[in-house]
């Protein structure tokens, strides 16, 4: 019975990432320099381990540019109005700045948030519940609003319900054995009778900011309903590092991982399914591709996460 699972598992895998690489429609986009449009992105999370709400506003960049320091010194917007209705009240988001915080406080405060730690060097802007006022919880809605200058946009996201994974099995790699290296596998029961949309991001001893992989979203389209089926969950590995096939999404054995496991709804899955296809389809002979955008007035994503931390230790062979 065990291996009938691990073959179905492993189809309904490769169905997962064929599906995502599906066939998309392909965009020329306006290289004009004379309109920016405002590109939102921002969470609100609920659960274990869930972040501050946080929104991160900036202007677009023409589709062929040159980018520098100096360009990314000037997307961000500063001084917007950005509120967030909860069901019940409307709260205000405050702006906070890294040159408003003290230089040796920097890199704490970029991991509290969630921002990576690599852009330091930037004085990045962003909106945040600080004072954690937002009513967080699965099954809330949660209503965006973004005023920059005269313009006005808006958004609307929902938190779905919390599925937890279970009986995480580090295992031997196929092909030639690698002995201080594992795969890890853990079991998912799928609620039935409605879609499901799933995202996970995984954080190693070397490298503990939590990092999203290739294919990071996926539906349960080929499983809805089962029951304690065995997904594997491959290790992220950052954009510009050396790719090594022979571990790549491996674990280290003796390290301590973390895996961020999070429920998503339609809008926020089909983003980060546009994003992934169009950041891993590039080349010189490769076509541009719209990604999704539940933005209205502007560009990005306004995102709801029902959110599972697990903290686990890869154990030697």
């Amino acid at each position: 019975m065990e291996s009938i699972m691990k073959k179905i598992s492993s189809i309904i895998f490769i169905l997962i990432v064929l599906h995502l690489w599906g066939c998309e429609d392909p965009y020329t986009p306006s290289t004009s320099t004379s309109q920016q449009e405002i590109v939102v992105e921002g969470f609100v999370e609920a659960g274990e381990g869930a972040l501050p709400v946080i929104v991160l506003v900036t202007r677009s960049i023409p589709f062929i540019s040159t980018i520098g320091s100096d360009v990314f010194g000037d997307i961000f917007v500063r001084d917007a109005v950005v509120e967030v209705f909860d069901g019940t009240n409307t709260i205000s988001l405050t702006q906070l700045c890294l040159s408003d915080i003290p230089e040796e406080l920097r890199e704490e405060a970029a991991q509290l948030l969630g921002l990576n730690v690599d852009s330091l060097s930037l004085d990045i802007c962003i909106y945040a519940d600080i004072t954690n006022q937002i009513n967080r919880k699965a099954g809330g809605r949660y209503d965006l609003t973004v005023q920059v200058d005269e313009k006005i946009l808006t958004a609307t996201t929902t938190i779905p319900q919390i599925v937890e994974l279970t009986d995480f099995d580090f295992r031997v790699p196929p092909g030639i054995p690698i002995d201080s290296m594992a795969e890890l596998w853990a079991n998912i029961s799928d609620p039935a009778g409605m879609p499901n949309y799933y995202r996970y991001f995984t954080a190693t001893g070397d490298d503990p900011q939590l990092i999203a992989p290739f294919g990071s979203v996926f539906d349960d389209g080929f499983f809805d309903g089962m029951q304690n089926l065995p997904i594997p969950f491959p290790r992220a590995q950052r954009r510009g590092q050396d790719f090594n096939p022979d571990t790549f999404g491996l674990y280290q054995r003796g390290d301590s991982i973390r895996i961020k496991f999070c429920t998503i709804d339609f809008e926020h899955y089909d983003f980060w399914r546009t994003r992934d296809f169009a950041a891993n389809s590039g080349g010189p002979f490769s076509s541009y591709t719209r990604i999704s955008s539940n933005i209205k007035g502007g560009l990005g994503i306004w995102g709801g996460y029902a959110v599972t931390n697990y903290s686990l230790y890869v154990p030697p062979r």
